[in-house]
């Protein structure tokens, strides 16, 4: 009303900019696989799209009431081996990526 502008900051820390986040501990573990008709004998055959499906077996996001995230998994326990570990988060925006680590236990 009377021409003065005030700015808040709302982003302070990295994490302010995730809404969610998810991981999947074994990510290689569940290919993805499509059915497509043979054109010969019209049977359906399934193929490997050579890509991995990925399963969400954490997560945290925030909410309305509740804007805390949490920035760590519980332990997860697995065998020894090596693993590819996939971490979705979605920011603010609403932009998804996923990051594909390689972990050896």
């Amino acid at each position: 009303k009377q021409g003065i502008v005030t700015r808040e900051v709302l982003t302070r820390h990295w994490a302010d900019w995730i809404d969610y986040w998810s991981v999947d501990f074994d990510f290689e573990s569940k290919r993805e696989i499509i059915t497509i008709r043979n054109e010969e004998t019209g049977e359906p055959e399934e193929h490997w799209t050579g890509d991995f499906i990925f399963e969400n077996e954490w997560q945290s996001f925030r909410t309305k009431k509740d804007r805390s995230l949490e920035l760590q998994t519980p332990f997860h326990e697995c065998t020894k081996g090596r693993y590819k570990v996939a971490v979705k988060v979605v920011d603010i925006f609403g932009n998804d990526t996923m990051k594909i680590v390689g972990v050896t236990v």
